[in-house]
């Protein structure tokens, strides 16, 4: 049930689709960078000293902490490791991140310039038009498909090249995950899209 409401506020289950060009749709909904501060660190005493981070060890093992001026959010490991997600675009990630060493810098703690890395960029697109999720679910291939309606409204499919998984809805919605690049997301539309037009199943 969750999922599903998920999917409602995203706009996943609409039925409306008025869409001529997907590839003009296609929105980065969250970037995940990683980086890290190089050294251990005492997350009970950071979490303390840093304005509205979170520490609750027994619900998870890391500070939570969002700078003021950023749009993400950072997780601090004791390790050092961050890891920065909600951003809406790399660059916003990156001054994310760069924003939370500064002030764990303002803590006295000497940490170096961060190098940051993406993990995954999540886009969404609208094809345009309804989809039979069944019919794809055959034409592409049970081996490289996960379906299962009674338990999810979309249909799961993984792409080798961009190595990236594709969430196709019936609504004609679709969210890309795994990508490294906005390139990657690009590619991996059109190649969802090329690959429905061979099977007659779009357009």
């Amino acid at each position: 049930m969750g999922i599903e409401l998920g999917c409602q506020e995203l706009g996943l289950m609409s039925t409306e689709n008025t869409i001529s060009d997907p590839h003009a749709t296609l929105e980065v909904q969250n970037v995940v960078v990683s980086s890290t501060l190089n050294q251990e660190i005492d997350l009970k005493s950071v979490a303390l000293d840093l304005t509205g981070a979170d520490f609750d060890p027994e619900q998870f093992p890391g500070v939570i902490y969002r700078p003021e001026s950023a749009e993400a959010t950072c997780l601090i490991f004791r390790s050092g490791k961050i890891t920065c997600t909600g951003a809406g675009s790399i660059e916003g990630a990156r001054e994310t991140v760069q924003a939370t060493v500064e002030t764990v810098r303002g803590l006295g703690i000497d940490v170096e310039e961060p190098t940051v890395t993406v993990q995954n960029i999540v886009s969404d697109a609208d094809l345009g038009e309804e989809l039979n999720l069944e019919a794809i679910a055959i034409g592409l291939g049970l081996e490289d498909i996960e379906y299962e309606p009674e338990q999810f409204p979309g249909l799961i499919y993984r792409l080798d090249e961009p190595d990236t998984v594709v969430l196709l809805f019936g609504t004609g919605k679709t969210v890309i995950t795994g990508a490294e690049t906005q390139d990657d997301a690009e590619e991996a539309l059109k190649t969802i899209i090329d690959r429905l037009s061979e099977l007659a199943l779009l357009g």
